[in-house]
């Protein structure tokens, strides 16, 4: 059992790991504003303000990301039927665990909003105008889990690029913590 008199940040690290999440990270929204100078998108401008998460929900001061591994074996299958529900399966389960964490902080009176992990509607709505409402992988960027690759995918130290990730908005500033 949690004691209350944890700090925020704690405990909401103690939640993510009791749901056996193993990756996460938290940044501020500051970092939207001003790009980080090793920012790995120099092809492109930086992300437009109507994408970050204080546009989308104006009270957040943290986003929170989760993560959750494709296993290796499962990736090299790809692509395949096998492929394709094992990732249907692990964006469930992350959309899952975000809404517990977001229910967490809410009844702490913290209010938090999961993102979507494919939040562009579905396949034709991204085929006529390839462009989600948040990156997943900028935020996860932002929270320290990663950099971005060459192809522009989001490369984490334990796994490479088989982590998806899925960030949610919190209205809280959360102070650092030693790990």
């Amino acid at each position: 059992m949690i004691m209350k008199s944890k700090p925020i940040k704690e405990r909401i690290i103690h939640k993510i790991k009791e749901l056996g999440i193993p990756i996460f990270g938290f940044a501020p929204v500051e970092q939207w504003v001003k790009p980080p100078l090793d920012s790995p998108n120099k092809f492109r401008e930086w992300i437009p303000e109507e994408f970050w998460p204080q546009s989308i929900f104006p009270e957040t001061q943290t986003v929170i990301v989760i993560g959750l591994p494709v296993e290796l074996p499962i990736v090299e299958t790809a692509p395949s039927i096998h492929y394709h529900e094992h990732y249907r399966t692990v964006n469930h389960i992350l959309d899952t665990k975000a809404y517990e964490i977001s229910c967490f902080l809410n009844s702490m009176g913290h209010p938090s909003v999961s993102i979507p992990r494919d939040g562009y509607g579905n396949i034709e709505v991204l085929l006529k105008k390839p462009l989600a409402f948040f990156s997943h992988k900028y935020a996860a960027y932002l929270a320290g889990l990663g950099t971005l690759g060459e192809n522009n995918v989001l490369l984490t130290r334990e796994y490479g690029p088989r982590g998806g990730t899925l960030p949610y908005s919190v209205p809280l500033k959360l102070r650092e913590i030693p790990s």
